[in-house]
């Protein structure tokens, strides 16, 4: 009795051993395919359960495991959009696992030049598309509501690196960025443009025109206090990035690569042509980064008015108080791009 009873006990122990590693190497060990080291998989907003196997397809080795995995977990019924990470030799029980892990998305984003270029840059990184991404931030009652407008809504979108879901909606990137840019604002900064006299979005539009103007860190607060000192007088701030913006718009060509303003540019007929109008153009011309804004709120003291280019510091400027002083350092810049035969 006790032999057979052994003999069952053992028995029934094989049968479960043998279940255990069916299952085991059904569901426990590798189910992948095509996939060298790790690879993201997204799946669109409203998917179907079906629509998920179409996409994952060309990564599962055996789709039956997969699926039968799925139904034990009730996957099946609890689809979630998003970007899911699959990595080689994962099983049918890892897949699964990682179908509900969504995982975000690190955006960063600089000296966009339009609105348009913003859109395009997210859109390229997220489910909304840049057509989704513009309605969105060219929405009237969202405009309005926030103190924006079409030219200077770019202003909202501070350049720094930030993590979204890859399935998140226009609006609610929007309405995200609106936070940052909140966040951004705190009590000092809003004191600084206050004292000013300057709201936020034209502390920006200045802070593009600094940007684009110099790309040394440490130039820049000098060149915001001359742009300054000019508004101050009541002169024209004469921004040749301005112009050069304004030569983009009137073409609709943001490619095309402008060393040189002319003397005829000067009379383009544009709200952003800083040489025959005065003070500052509608919106910014491009993401400043946050250097160029802080180096507007904390401009460097000084009675410079005039500045170009400098011949003997590349990548920095000359600057004058005086127009004399001025003619002089021009001249200099001048002949020395006639030497190279810049043109345009």
């Amino acid at each position: 009795m006790n032999k057979k009873f052994k003999t069952i006990v053992i028995g029934i122990v094989g049968i479960c051993l043998l279940l255990s590693a069916v299952v085991y190497i059904k569901y426990f060990t590798d189910n992948t395919k095509a996939i060298t080291k790790e690879f993201y998989v997204k799946i669109p907003t409203g998917s179907k359960y079906e629509e998920v196997k179409k996409i994952i397809a060309p990564y599962v080795k055996n789709m039956s495991d997969f699926e039968c995995m799925a139904s034990l977990r009730s996957y099946e019924k609890n689809i979630k959009p998003g970007r899911f990470l699959f990595k080689k030799g994962m099983s049918s029980y890892s897949l699964v696992a990682s179908l509900r892990k969504n995982v975000p998305v690190k955006i960063a984003f600089n000296n966009q030049e339009r609105l348009e270029n913003v859109a395009q840059r997210i859109g390229s990184e997220i489910e909304a598309d840049s057509l989704k991404l513009m309605t969105s931030f060219r929405d009237s009652l969202f405009l309005k509501k926030n103190g924006f407008t079409k030219e200077n809504v770019i202003a909202m979108f501070i350049p720094n690196s930030y993590e979204f879901y890859w399935n998140t909606s226009a609006d609610k990137f929007r309405d995200k960025m609106l936070d940052e840019y909140r966040k951004f604002w705190n009590k000092d900064r809003l004191a600084k443009a206050e004292k000013l006299g300057m709201t936020p979005e034209q502390v920006i539009t200045l802070a593009s025109i600094v940007h684009k103007e110099s790309v040394k860190l440490d130039e820049r607060p000098r060149v915001a206090g001359a742009y300054l000192n000019r508004l101050k007088q009541g002169m024209p701030l004469q921004g040749d990035p301005t112009i050069i913006y304004a030569l983009k718009l009137r073409d609709n060509d943001f490619n095309q690569v402008i060393k040189r303003v002319l003397y005829g540019d000067l009379k383009i007929q544009s709200p952003y042509n800083t040489y025959i109008n005065l003070g500052l153009p509608p919106g910014p011309i491009a993401q400043p980064d946050i250097s160029a804004i802080d180096a507007v709120l904390n401009p460097e003291k000084h009675d410079y008015i005039y500045f170009c280019a400098s011949v003997e510091k590349f990548g920095y400027h000359e600057f004058a108080a005086t127009f004399a002083q001025h003619q002089v350092n021009a001249k200099k810049y001048a002949d020395w791009l006639n030497s190279t035969g810049t043109k345009r």
